[in-house]
């Protein structure tokens, strides 16, 4: 039987990545603070990594597989001097959000990369190149390195890709407020496939796992369509959506899949790697349909971490009247 450790396991990835060993018959073992429940059959270690003793518990043991997706380079170090001897194979989820340019398409993982954090005020990308080098100086025939881009799927804490989905769900036949999205691409990848690619896969490296390009109006219309939304589509350009306060890709007050025209590359990188080392990817239509019922079954009025609220969007349509 395969022994998986998990450095989190309760979170909304994490927390499938254990379920899917599970699944394969795996024992998973997760050490988290135990805010939440880990997964059906798993083992629930206790411990905090602001705690220098926090792997004492973990580290008396061999592990076949650690997998670790945390966004601070200073818990990754540490879970690296700790448990790396013991550790067959050793899976870190970075970010996209590692490379320094993200107006080049087709960029692919030998792309630069920003500098690697110092302390922890640096930022997330930063923070991620830092966890990275922890994490390969263990040795590349043992240690992968995955780079998603936006991960998607029901249950999605980030609201980002959701929120299309709440949109044309409440609006029904009313108007719903979208950017300009000619020349736009949006690159997503479910989570059920990432998880599924950490679980199953054996190439080690670095690898971006990412979607396919799809254009965002195709996209839109997707969710559209799925959510059988029998009102207009109003396009607003990016200077009147600034100028109203509307922030592009998450956050509160925003449009998600939205970024600056600049963005060129950041949704149109490289999967082939991915690909090439057996990657899955269901089709986008499933997806959307997935996260259009878990909205549904969510509420699409409630308080959500990205995008506008019904109100601010039909105060926007108003002004564009």
């Amino acid at each position: 039987m395969t022994d998986v450790l998990i450095l989190g396991g309760t979170g909304w990835l994490s927390g499938r990545i254990a379920q899917r060993w599970l699944l394969s018959g795996a024992a998973v073992t997760c050490l988290a603070r135990g805010g939440r429940p880990a997964p059906p059959g798993a083992t629930l270690m206790l411990g905090d990594r602001d705690d220098s003793a926090v792997y004492d518990v973990v580290s008396r043991r061999d592990w076949d597989q650690v997998v670790d997706v945390s966004s601070r380079a200073d818990h990754v170090s540490a879970a690296v001097a700790a448990l790396g001897a013991r550790a067959g194979r050793w899976t870190y989820v970075s970010s996209v959000s590692v490379y320094a340019d993200d107006e080049e398409e087709d960029a692919d993982e030998s792309a630069a990369l920003v500098a690697a954090a110092e302390s922890l005020s640096d930022d997330y990308g930063a923070q991620k190149v830092a966890a990275e080098n922890a994490v390969r100086r263990l040795g590349e025939d043992r240690t992968l390195v995955v780079r998603p881009g936006l991960i998607v799927g029901d249950g999605d804490p980030s609201d980002r890709f959701g929120y299309w989905a709440a949109a044309f769900l409440r609006a029904r036949a009313e108007p719903v407020l979208v950017p300009f999205a000619g020349g736009r691409d949006a690159q997503v990848i479910d989570v059920d496939d990432l998880a599924e690619f950490v679980v199953t896969t054996t190439a080690t490296g670095v690898m971006n796992a990412i979607g396919d390009r799809h254009p965002l109006v195709d996209v839109l219309a997707l969710f559209r369509s799925a959510a059988q939304h029998e009102g207009d589509t109003v396009e607003a350009a990016d200077d009147w959506l600034a100028a109203q306060g509307v922030d592009y890709w998450m956050g509160e007050r925003s449009l998600p899949l939205w970024l600056p025209a600049d963005m060129t590359g950041f949704m149109r990188r490289s999967n082939q790697r991915y690909r090439a080392a057996g990657g899955g990817l269901r089709s986008l239509e499933e997806t959307i349909a997935t996260v259009i019922a878990d909205e549904d079954r969510r509420g699409v009025d409630r308080s959500r971490r990205a995008g506008l609220t019904r109100d601010d969007e039909l105060a926007l349509l108003r002004l564009l009247d």
